[in-house]
């Protein structure tokens, strides 16, 4: 199969095999930011904003992405102009060996998008199945208030 897909705001025109996942997908065309973890959909590893909306892309047919605005972490911020939430989490230390922070920070974007005062139990449901192997989530969580109340603050 063959068709255009947008990452992260730019047209892609991809090959594709037609029981490819969108993981599957995005992996063979270079984004690393979106990792594989389960294969099951209860990792948080492989999670991309699909139309705005948050999804594990190893559960998603690539076939029915085409079209549709695809966006992995990297369409927030890189190195040099990092979102308030990305920076959040490394000043906080909470990205650890960085296997989970793409969907950890993909987590917080969306959670934030639609509620930016949330409290715990709210943070951590927006966190809920997202797994890291490294930390207690405390860091996670702390960088999440951090970011909240940065964007708050910046509008």
């Amino acid at each position: 199969m063959e068709g255009a897909f947008t990452i992260n705001g730019r047209v892609k025109k991809l090959s594709f095999a037609a029981e490819a996942t969108l993981l599957d997908l995005l992996r063979a065309c270079g984004c690393t930011d979106v990792k594989e973890g389960c294969r099951e959909g209860q990792c948080g590893a492989c999670l991309v904003l699909l139309d705005g909306r948050l999804v594990n892309s190893c559960q998603v047919l690539a076939a029915s992405a085409l079209g549709r605005q695809i966006a992995t972490v990297r369409a927030l911020g890189d190195v040099h102009s990092p979102h308030p939430i990305q920076s959040s989490f490394a000043e906080t230390g909470a990205v650890q060996c960085g296997f989970c922070t793409p969907g950890m920070v993909l987590a917080a974007y969306a959670l934030l998008e639609a509620n930016p005062d949330p409290g715990e139990e709210e943070i951590r449901r927006g966190l809920d199945g997202n797994l890291c192997r490294c930390s207690g989530y405390v860091k996670i969580l702390e960088a999440v208030r951090l970011a909240a109340e940065r964007m708050r603050a910046h509008g």
